[in-house]
């Protein structure tokens, strides 16, 4: 059984759908430390001029070093979700199946959110079910298992009964894979290789959300997305 292991984000791109759809089982790592500065609560979309950032913004104040993912509030005191409508709409009307999935992130900017991970488990279920990808997900903070970084990872891996961890590139880096291979779990990098495909303006750009994708191609943004699939499961 092949397992992946990924904390959340907002508007996730590319590589972390891929990495879920080539996994039998992926766990959404949400009650770890949030890191400032990362695509836990943002991510980039394509405009006229290149990309921009789309930020959540969170309450932090008086909360250093105790500021895990699940527990993370929206500081709705600034027009956050409005913002980021009206960029995506001014951004993307033009796109040719923009309008077909308009309604769903027009009514979700509606709603008032207050946790940041109800907000990211909203969109991702939706592109998760747009790019038919079935993979059966978990919460980490509704698992047993304990530890810190690659204790916690291999942990996780335990309890689910993976025979196989898959690890993003840069797992490389800081992954024992002899201390996996000890728990009878091999170990194996998705490599992904971003695909180019239509954008609405001219110069791609690669790495945004995966909204990028949906909103130009549609129906074959899963055959587009999966393009590199047998290359790294060989």
């Amino acid at each position: 059984m092949i397992v992946s292991i990924h904390q959340p984000a907002y508007l996730p791109w590319l590589g972390y759908f891929h990495r879920i759809a080539i996994s039998d089982v992926h766990v959404v790592l949400d009650h770890v430390q949030f890191e400032k500065n990362s695509f836990t609560n943002r991510n980039k979309i394509r405009t006229r001029n290149g990309w921009s950032w789309l930020t959540v913004p969170v309450k932090t104040a008086g909360k250093f070093c105790n500021l895990a993912i699940g527990d993370m509030e929206i500081d709705n005191q600034k027009p956050w979700a409005r913002k980021h409508w009206e960029s995506l709409r001014q951004n993307y009307s033009r796109a040719p199946f923009f309008a077909e999935h308009s309604i769903f992130f027009r009514d979700l900017y509606d709603r008032r959110w207050t946790n940041l991970t109800d907000l990211m488990t909203e969109i991702s279920t939706y592109l998760l079910n747009a790019l038919d990808i079935r993979t059966k997900l978990y919460f980490s903070s509704q698992m047993h298992a304990s530890g810190a970084k690659e204790q916690l990872v291999l942990n996780l891996c335990r309890e689910l009964g993976a025979t196989v961890y898959l690890s993003g590139p840069l797992g490389r880096n800081y992954l024992n894979e002899v201390s996996f291979e000890r728990h009878n779990v091999k170990v194996r990098y998705d490599d992904y290789r971003h695909p180019v495909y239509s954008q609405i303006y001219p110069d791609f750009e690669p790495h945004l959300a995966a909204i990028d994708l949906l909103f130009n191609k549609g129906p074959d943004s899963r055959t587009v997305l999966m393009e590199q699939r047998e290359r790294v499961l060989a």
